[in-house]
């Protein structure tokens, strides 16, 4: 039985991710890491894991195939580098780094390493966002994300939040996309009020929004085609207008929100990318455009 290991329990692994890992105890050997032994006793307790360690050299020590990082942004490149070098396969919560050379020299160690660095865009493995990736001949594609007046520090924000429109809008298209303009506006404390980027493959243009001062909390992608216009709706509803006319889908009352949010479909697919020695489910070279991206939004806010 595989080991894998999780390091840093706090709110992102107790609410995306805990819950999966404890669903498939019965396939993989979980090694638990946080320096707050309190917490950890509580977590493996709750959910039935035997085994846990205070440092990342402990967990090192007894040799996981794999380690799920969910420790902070800040601790990724000095976290990932050390378990690259001890020959273990990584999978980090977005982004990476904050540093596009930082992404790059990473994704460079792993492929030197023979190694899987992947990324945590979970909103590529939400069905619904999966159906929309299916769709052929893409003319257009928007993304957006939108917050009722909330308040966050403007790099912070476009790192935390902007990057997963971001990240979406460009997996969906079908090539590679060229930046066309980029708009960040932020208020006189520096909190993030909007943000826009738009790029074009020559077939499809692209477009992400952020709005951290709308009228509701929604996330929406939508992917116009020759024949049709899906909009995927908090990842819970599909729409779909044809000439034909409209429907509405929605996710089954039984699913558990963690499949409808993507998270343990991406979790199971690097899983089983380790185990099956198979590709990365987050291409490296999707992932270091997607972290450029949004460093041309942190940029334009110089």
């Amino acid at each position: 039985m595989l080991r894998i290991g999780v390091i840093g329990l706090g709110n992102i692994a107790q609410k995306a991710y805990l819950p999966t890992m404890a669903a498939m105890q019965d396939e993989y050997e979980w090694h638990l890491t946080t320096r707050n032994q309190t917490k950890g006793q509580a977590l493996a307790s709750r959910y039935g894991f035997t085994h846990l360690h205070q440092t990342l050299d402990e967990l090192i020590a007894v040799h996981p195939a794999a380690v799920f990082v969910h420790t902070p942004t800040a601790t990724h490149p000095a976290i990932i580098q050390t378990l690259l070098n001890a020959g273990i396969h990584v999978y980090v919560d977005k982004p990476v780094a904050t540093d596009p050379a930082v992404v790059r020299d990473l994704y460079g160690l792993a492929a030197e390493k023979n190694l899987l660095l992947t990324c945590g865009f979970n909103r590529r493995f939400a069905p619904f966002n999966v159906a929309l990736k299916a769709i052929p001949d893409k003319q257009q594609i928007t993304a957006e994300k939108m917050r009722v007046h909330a308040q966050q520090e403007s790099v912070a924000a476009l790192w935390d939040l902007m990057i997963h429109p971001l990240d979406t809008a460009l997996w969906l298209a079908d090539g590679d996309a060229q930046t066309t303009a980029v708009h960040v506006r932020a208020d006189h404390a520096g909190n993030l009020q909007q943000a826009y980027y738009t790029a074009d493959t020559g077939e499809c243009r692209v477009s992400a929004i952020t709005n951290m001062d709308a009228a509701a909390n929604l996330e929406e992608i939508t992917v116009q085609a020759a024949g049709s216009r899906q909009r995927s709706i908090d990842l819970m509803q599909l729409q779909t207008q044809t000439s034909g006319g409209s429907t509405l889908q929605h996710r089954p009352d039984w699913e558990k929100v963690l499949d409808t949010r993507g998270f343990a479909p991406l979790t199971r697919a690097f899983l089983d990318a380790v185990a099956k020695d198979g590709p990365n489910p987050v291409s490296p070279e999707s992932a270091i455009a997607s972290h450029d991206a949004c460093a041309e939004l942190v940029a334009a806010l110089q």
